[in-house]
């Protein structure tokens, strides 16, 4: 699967409204037939940041979602709420699910 990690740094003043600004999108995106997920968090660092965890099944479902009519439409109106570009982290990893962390492996 292509795992995606991506840090967005919002203008203050649009900061707590991004899931909603973001909502459009990111509906669209989970709908894609290659995506596993696509899942925002807000920073407890910083306030406005928000992280992005997403995966698509292969390369191919990866350059669908580029492709899509509404990342083009992101491309188009996201920046405008942004303070600096997105910082991303983007890797094909061999498995198609989320993992146990073994080494905090909840006993009953």
């Amino acid at each position: 699967m292509i795992f995606i990690t991506a840090k967005f740094r919002i203008k203050p003043e649009h900061a707590d409204r991004w899931p909603e600004i973001a909502r459009e999108f990111t509906e669209a995106t989970r709908a894609e037939p290659g995506c596993l997920w696509f899942d925002w968090s807000r920073s407890v660092a910083d306030r406005d940041e928000y992280v992005l965890v997403e995966a698509f099944r292969d390369a191919a479902a990866g350059a669908a979602h580029v492709q899509s009519p509404h990342f083009k439409q992101a491309q188009e109106t996201l920046p405008r709420y942004l303070a600096e570009t997105p910082r991303i982290v983007n890797a094909t990893v061999p498995q198609d699910d989320w993992s146990e962390l073994g080494e905090m492996a909840v006993r009953d």
